[in-house]
């Protein structure tokens, strides 16, 4: 954080000094008790607070309240600045605080390829810029102020994660961040649980143009269907479009896998630019087209932009490739698990599987609410399309997704577990050399994340 005064803060904020000292530095900030971790903070609070003495070891510590406070001797330490609404107080100081940096600020919001995106365009920028960003893939609404914060005199831009976990949630983003940019990478099935319907979270992720203000730059993927039923009649700002598409301001062509990633090149205007990303799959690729159109508006040359993205480091357990048991191969994407990553996952394994027995390990998919049966099916229609040879689900609701593939015409060997150990077993029975396993969950299943742990070879 720029450290301020209290009296500058104060002043801002039209608060009146109730107890302490106006010289008082500011280093942090918080709106909740919980977000005290350092002293000379600045904490919101609307909240009557009993336990100071908890609070004593964070002192010099500045308050902001429109509670009655009396002045207390004991709290000597303790600066107390009087506003008539807190709330209005705290998005004074939010919006005060961003318009102190004339910086591009790139937000990211979509069912996948979020962390991924974001990764790529820090990765490209720090090459001469201090960047900071989101945590890996630590994007919740109640982390914003600490994202908000990180932005000091230093750095020269910044890249936040957007995610969707209600509807509301990227406007909310948005009024912390004040995007020059925005991104939408694709829109899935996610997130059902409190947008309710696919059509709610469609309207949620293109909250993302409305966070622009209608002044700065989306970017969106031109062949994701869900993201062209975007209203966007009443953004008045620049839209770029990436893809294959020959409508595309940025546009792929002569895509390939090769050695360790994939090999494309990049039309823009009238001109041709070779790229190279690490990481399989065409869903890199569209990933890549993002970070690139970004990069490049902020002031990136194109072939620079080529040279820094061949050195990104693709992210762990997003399809990485192992050496498994049996002398197998192993594809860990144990990171997320939705509709819109499986069906990129599948391709993979088809792609790199070629002239292999495919076998694919999938976990359930979470966050869907009432709508966890009906996703589970198209996941299955999804498999049954993209076909492996053999399929293992692992828990109750991904056995949805076994029996709808079957259902469909899935010509494969099936499996339905319970438990990740009995999959084990069958594994140990059922790859070789000749084998190449996917093995797909998300995050939070500790049972998936195990099992790929323990079918990589031991070194």
């Amino acid at each position: 954080m720029k450290p301020l005064s209290v009296r500058r803060i104060r002043t801002t904020l039209a608060g009146e000094l109730i107890q302490g000292s106006d010289y008082v530095i500011i280093h942090y900030g918080a709106y909740r008790l919980k977000q005290i971790k350092e002293q000379n903070t600045i904490l919101f609070s609307n909240k009557r607070i009993v336990n100071w003495e908890g609070l004593k070891r964070f002192f010099p510590l500045v308050l902001v309240t429109d509670q009655e406070f009396s002045k207390n001797g004991q709290l000597e330490d303790l600066t107390v600045i009087k506003v008539k609404d807190t709330e209005e107080a705290y998005w004074k100081f939010v919006n005060y605080y961003r318009s102190l940096f004339q910086i591009p600020v790139v937000a990211i919001t979509g069912t996948s390829g979020k962390t991924t995106t974001k990764e790529m365009i820090k990765h490209i920028l720090s090459a001469d810029k201090i960047v900071t960003s989101t945590n890996s893939s630590n994007n919740s609404r109640t982390a914003h102020l600490h994202y908000l914060l990180s932005i000091d005199d230093d750095i020269e831009a910044a890249v936040f994660e957007t995610a969707v976990g209600a509807p509301g949630d990227v406007l909310k983003a948005g009024e912390y961040f004040k995007p020059t940019i925005g991104i939408i990478t694709n829109i899935g099935a996610h997130h059902l649980n409190y947008c309710q319907t696919l059509e709610a979270y469609i309207h949620s992720k293109g909250e993302m143009a409305r966070a622009l203000n209608n002044s700065g730059v989306l970017i969106i993927n031109a062949e994701d269907k869900n993201s062209r039923k975007i209203d966007l009649t009443n953004y008045h700002g620049r839209i770029i479009k990436v893809g294959i598409d020959s409508s595309c301001h940025y546009k792929a062509i002569d895509i390939q896998y090769c050695k360790d990633g994939m090999q494309f090149s990049v039309q823009y205007e009238q001109n041709t630019y070779p790229m190279f990303v690490p990481g399989f799959g065409e869903h890199q690729v569209y990933n890549a087209l993002a970070a690139i159109a970004a990069v490049h508006e902020i002031g990136v040359d194109l072939m620079e932009i080529a040279d820094r993205l061949k050195t990104f480091q693709n992210l762990n357990k997003h399809l990485q490739v192992y050496e498994g048991m049996n002398g197998s191969t192993i594809l860990d994407d144990t990171w997320s698990m939705t509709t819109t990553s499986l069906e990129a996952a599948l391709k993979v394994l088809n792609e790199l599987g070629k002239e292999k027995k495919r076998v694919a390990i999938l976990g359930t998919i979470t966050d869907l609410g009432s709508w966890g049966y009906v996703i589970h099916e198209q996941a299955g229609e999804i498999i049954c399309e993209k076909g492996v040879d053999v399929l293992i689900t692992i828990g109750e609701h991904a056995r949805i997704m076994a029996d709808h593939a079957v259902e469909n015409g899935l010509n494969a060997q099936v499996y339905t577990f319970k438990n990740s150990p009995l999959a084990y077993d069958l594994l140990t029975k059922i790859v070789d050399q000749e084998t190449i396993v996917l093995i797909k969950g998300d995050m939070y299943s500790k049972a998936i994340i195990d099992l790929a742990s323990k079918l990589r070879k031991k070194k």
